[in-house]
């Protein structure tokens, strides 16, 4: 594995991180860049390296084992995460860790292993942080769309085995007016209620059904099973005809843009594995109720993609870009109890509070990192 370029505070002011992204052959060059912020640096470096910051193409991970002093708060978020120690800041810019230099190698090794992937989710929250939702959401849908005819994507694809999707015969959402109140649950048990085109489809009639009669005050999502949705359906991965094609059909015919605009109204329990769109679609909601047993995870780095179901737009909105990068990065669940102290979810109920089929409390084996996260 080639060595993670490490500079100080002061080289980041001079533009030791500036260099051509890419190399000779079109291929990203270090698409990460640590920074040691332990040393110090006075008031007039730290305005430069924030203006360097801001303006670098590679994924800066700063690190920090002790408390950092108020002038430095600009720089944290300029950059795109900060690790830290126990001993060290706990700002919304940050990850607390055990072992920040573990947790920077964790994060070094996949954006090499994907390293257009990575420096585009970068880019991507840094711009959409500053968007309007729906902007935002067109935004990260083109970049997906691009990174769908890259040859990292390509490599996952053709790495894996294609199975059949097997045919259904209950429907894919189940729909129960109860006075005031939409009841959505999604329904495909078996697949782990994975965001496929029937539930993406079907979840997406029915949300519109409270668009349309205002006399729905509350609408409620959870899902069958053992957990509430296990992400994009891997088996109908690169099956759309076009990019284009698929680039409307996630904007236009995803459920993101529906969930932002019922927000106040929408309420998710959330159980079990939440992976991909599992936690994307939720994080648009006015209200996010987990399980104790859940656990959140953005796997789609490791695919040569980038959160597609709203990722880089809702969870941003709610626990900071730097933390979403986190989550992207490592590919890691994060427990419950994480999930509430950044904001991903707003409250965790006893196990079994409403999830059908006896979902509430059921997992699949998932764990949190050994290093967990705060």
């Amino acid at each position: 594995m080639a060595d993670l370029l490490r500079v100080s505070v002061a080289e980041l002011a001079d533009g030791a991180a500036d260099g051509p992204l890419l190399d000779m052959s079109k291929g990203v060059c270090e698409p990460i860049v640590g920074v040691e912020l332990d040393g110090g640096a006075d008031a007039v470096t730290l305005d430069r390296a924030v203006t360097r910051a801001r303006a670098c193409d590679r994924l800066l991970i700063g690190i920090a084992g002790k408390p950092l002093p108020a002038q430095a708060a600009d720089l944290t978020r300029a950059l795109d995460l900060t690790l830290a120690g126990p001993a060290g800041p706990a700002g919304r810019e940050c990850v607390v860790v055990p072992d920040p230099e573990e947790r920077l190698t964790a994060v070094h090794s996949a954006a090499l292993r994907n390293p257009q992937a990575s420096v585009v989710l970068g880019a991507l929250l840094r711009m959409t942080e500053a968007l309007e939702v729906t902007t935002a959401l067109d935004v990260e849908s083109l970049a997906y769309s691009t990174l769908l005819g890259g040859p990292e994507f390509r490599r996952w694809l053709e790495g894996r085995r294609r199975r059949p999707v097997p045919a259904t015969t209950a429907p894919p959402v189940l729909i129960d007016r109860v006075g005031d109140r939409l009841l959505i649950t999604l329904n495909r048990p078996e697949r782990r209620n994975a965001y496929g085109r029937e539930v993406r489809d079907a979840l997406v009639e029915a949300m519109r059904l409270a668009v349309l009669d205002d006399t729905v005050t509350r609408v409620v999502i959870d899902g069958a099973g053992p957990s509430f949705c296990s992400g994009g359906d891997l088996d109908e991965f690169g099956t759309t005809p076009d990019l284009t094609t698929a680039h409307l059909v996630r904007t236009r015919g995803g459920a993101g843009r529906l969930v932002h605009e019922l927000a106040d109204r929408v309420e998710v329990r959330v159980h079990g594995s939440c992976v991909g769109a599992g936690i994307e679609l939720p994080a648009f909601a006015g209200t996010v109720i987990a399980d104790p047993g859940a656990t959140f995870r953005l796997p789609e780095i490791g695919m040569g993609l980038i959160p597609g179901a709203g990722g880089t737009v809702g969870i941003p909105r709610r626990v900071g870009r730097w933390r979403t990068l986190y989550l992207a990065m490592t590919g890691e669940p994060v427990d419950a109890a994480t999930a509430l102290s950044w904001g991903l979810v707003d409250e965790v109920m006893p196990s079994g509070f409403g999830c059908p089929s006896g979902g509430g409390g059921a997992h699949d084996g998932a764990m949190a990192p050994s290093g967990r996260p705060r």
